[in-house]
């Protein structure tokens, strides 16, 4: 056997005991936790929008077809009283700490975390408070640990999460570099251009890496299509550990027409 073969049997062996592993015959995402945030209602132009609740209330519901369980996701909104069916909490920093907090005391096999928002160099929009990467990635280790952790934050100059969310077990895919806009955000907007592509991305993907990698061909079409510029050019980072084992965790076939 080859050196590169044993190294990738050794990192699979390494994550499988890992706490908080996936069993391979598991592969629904049924024991993972997850948390659906939109972080802002305000649309580029300063009116009201209802593309960043659009794409947490849609992005959940894909969740679930993706075999999450509905009792193990958390949504968040700037304005839930709007959104009754949904029952979403309010978008805010510590409750969202402590939402994660108490879904991962139940001991998931991963996580998830996907955040639609405003963004800045500093970080991105939590109703009236900027997240910066550093208090997330801090969230991320006293919440889901060592676990499988995928990160999506989309939002304008959210590659500026990349070096601080980066670990060894954790998937980050953020809507641009860290030194450029996203699109989409409008009032007139159903859904950020970003989010709009990890939805119909999904139901073609095999897993999460493949996901990233169509939501990436997608963004850049759409820019190309809309003729904005400079491109945003979504970032990924999937770290060594979860990089060999993503395949485990497939997505669900879609489900044939009628």
């Amino acid at each position: 056997m080859s050196s590169a073969r044993l190294l990738i049997l050794f990192l699979v062996t390494l994550f499988l005991a890992l706490p908080g592993r996936a069993q391979a015959a598991d592969t629904a995402f049924g024991k993972w936790a997850a948390v659906v945030i939109a972080g802002d209602w305000r649309g580029s132009g300063g009116g009201a929008t209802e593309a960043f609740d659009n794409a947490r209330h849609d992005v959940s519901a894909d969740l679930v077809r993706l075999g999450f369980s509905p009792a193990n996701i958390l949504q968040y909104s700037v304005r839930p009283e709007r959104y009754a069916k949904d029952r979403p909490a309010k978008s805010d920093i510590r409750a969202i700490f402590a939402g994660l907090t108490k879904l991962t005391s139940g001991g998931p096999e991963g996580c998830l975390f996907y955040l639609t928002s405003h963004g800045a160099p500093q970080g991105v929009v939590v109703d009236q408070s900027i997240l910066p990467p550093d208090i997330l990635a801090a969230i991320l280790d006293r919440t889901c640990g060592t676990r499988p952790t995928i990160a999506v934050i989309s939002a304008c100059f959210s590659g500026v999460f990349v070096p601080d969310l980066s670990a060894p077990n954790r998937m980050v895919l953020t809507a641009a570099r860290a030194d450029r806009t996203s699109f989409g955000c409008g009032e007139s907007n159903r859904y950020p251009f970003f989010d709009e592509c990890f939805l119909q991305s999904t139901p073609s993907a095999k897993d999460f890496a493949s996901l990233a990698a169509q939501v990436r061909v997608c963004v850049a079409e759409r820019e190309i299509k809309e003729r904005v510029r400079p491109p945003s050019e979504p970032q990924l980072f999937i770290g060594p550990q979860l990089r060999p084992v993503l395949p485990l965790y497939a997505f669900p076939a879609p489900a044939p027409s009628p």
